[in-house]
């Protein structure tokens, strides 16, 4: 490999070819599952030296694993344990490279922080309303691969709404510049929907131009609490019907994942009493005052008709950040207590109450005393389902005894409820295996023939999604 070793030194520089000392940033996981080990680490600074890079692995019939923050949870950016494989991290590739402001678009590189372009949306007087908990350090070339949710799908969509345009290098090492700005182009098939959501399997994303939209005047949030899900599901069905397209979030959190915040974050204030189930709501308005009285009479008739208990409206910019800090701490907050069985699935809104009830009650004659990190954004059907080891026994070990039957027994009621076993993190290496029981063989077939057809030496990160 040393030939190969010296093609790539030449296509980025020596410094940026990293094949000794402490790799752990590039080779483990953000949830420390997947460890593996690579060849070397490739930091390209253009496009044009990721293309170099790409034809220099294809020459020499070497297999790339993109990566971009590393913030994935399905182990789709991090190499195997071969020794084999080079990771190209799109770190360096952080330019924004455009803002168009009458055209409501930015194009920025794939490396770009997401918190980053927020910011520089933000200082052109508009928004990148894309937001999720590791946005301080995921990029926006992995948030397109995963095609990335958040907190604001319910009005603003996926990752693939907000995207526009797209500049890929193919497995060969071409460049495709797809970086239009046009929101209407019917020339044929998508391309670009066909690499956002491909977790870099079919070719790397080095640039994106983005949608923007509008900054809101205003943004009010509340937090209610629910006595079961089915309330809560109402409650959404009714600030639909009275704020419309203003609902920007609509988040639901068990008793158990605040808990696990209060445990492991204890200062962060929480302004309800315990309840069974927390909503969390956020509506964007063209102004505070006229939001926080749309949002007040929301929780005053929902408390009226029985869908809350009470309610806490947040009165200042900086308690609505706390009450969202609540919302985004409960990962971490659940890494914290330990290994934890995370399913990330998708079903239809007015199934998640019978998919709860049912699944928590096999869950508990299954696996009698195992805590259920129920959370996640109920607006757009998303629920991060996470099964945590019962009190006092060793996480690591839970996890090897229960995992595998844990997650037949949590997807076979998702495929019941109609859902889908992934709704925002990907497939990665973690749900590869399993992928073909829940997708139908028609749908796996032209997936394949894609992947062949794209990467016919199956060099672009191998062994992930198919």
């Amino acid at each position: 490999m040393n030939a190969l070793l010296s093609a790539l030194r030449v296509a980025v520089g020596d410094g940026h070819v990293l094949t000794e000392g402490d790799l752990s940033a590039y080779e483990l996981d953000w949830r420390k599952r997947y460890r593996g080990r690579a060849l070397a680490v490739v930091r390209p600074a253009s496009t044009i030296e990721v293309a170099a890079v790409v034809k220099a692995c294809a020459a020499h019939g070497a297999s790339l694993v993109p990566q971009g923050g590393n913030t994935g949870l399905v182990g789709g950016g991090v190499p195997d344990g071969s020794g084999t494989q080079v990771v190209l991290n799109l770190g360096r590739m952080t330019r924004i490279r455009a803002v168009d402001p009458a055209n409501l678009t930015m194009t920025v590189e794939a490396g770009c922080i997401l918190q980053t372009l927020q910011q520089a949306a933000d200082d052109a007087g508009l928004m990148f309303p894309l937001s999720l908990a590791a946005e301080g350090s995921c990029t926006i070339g992995g948030n397109l691969a995963t095609n990335a949710g958040g907190t604001q799908v319910l009005r603003y969509g996926n990752a693939r709404e907000l995207c526009l345009g797209l500049e890929v290098v193919t497995a060969q090492g071409e460049v495709w510049d797809g970086l239009s700005g046009l929101r209407k182009d019917n020339t044929g098939y998508d391309l670009r929907d066909l690499y956002i959501g491909s977790e870099g399997t079919l070719g790397v994303i080095t640039a994106a131009t983005l949608k923007l939209t509008p900054r809101p005047g205003a943004r009010v949030t509340a937090m209610a609490a629910c006595a079961d899900v089915a309330a809560a599901v109402r409650l959404l069905e009714l600030a639909r019907a009275r704020l419309d397209a203003g609902l920007s979030g609509f988040e639901l959190m068990s008793r158990f994942s605040l808990e696990l915040v209060g445990r492991h974050f204890p200062q962060l204030p929480q302004p309800l009493p315990q309840a069974p189930w927390c909503v969390l709501l956020e509506l964007s308005s063209a102004g505070e005052e006229a939001g926080r009285a749309a949002l007040e009479a929301l929780l005053g008739e929902a408390l009226e008709q029985g869908l809350i208990d009470d309610a806490a409206v947040a009165q200042s910019l900086a308690q609505s950040r706390n009450l969202w800090h609540l919302r985004e701490s409960i990962p971490l907050a659940q890494s914290e207590e330990g290994l934890n069985i995370k399913h990330d699935i998708a079903l239809p809104v007015s199934a998640i109450p019978a998919f709860v009830e049912a699944t928590d009650a096999a869950l508990e004659r299954a696996v009698p005393g195992a805590r259920l990190v129920n959370f996640g954004h109920v607006g757009d059907g998303n629920l991060h389902y996470n099964v945590q080891a019962p009190e006092g026994i060793d996480s690591a070990a839970f996890l090897a005894a229960h995992e595998s039957a844990i997650n037949a027994l949590v997807y076979a009621e998702v495929r019941r409820h109609g859902g889908s076993i992934s709704a925002e993190h990907g497939v990665g290496a973690l749900k590869r295996d399993i992928l073909p029981l829940y997708k139908s063989p028609v749908a796996l077939s032209l997936m394949r023939t894609i992947k062949t057809a794209l990467d016919p030496l199956a060099t672009m990160n191998p062994g992930r999604l198919i």
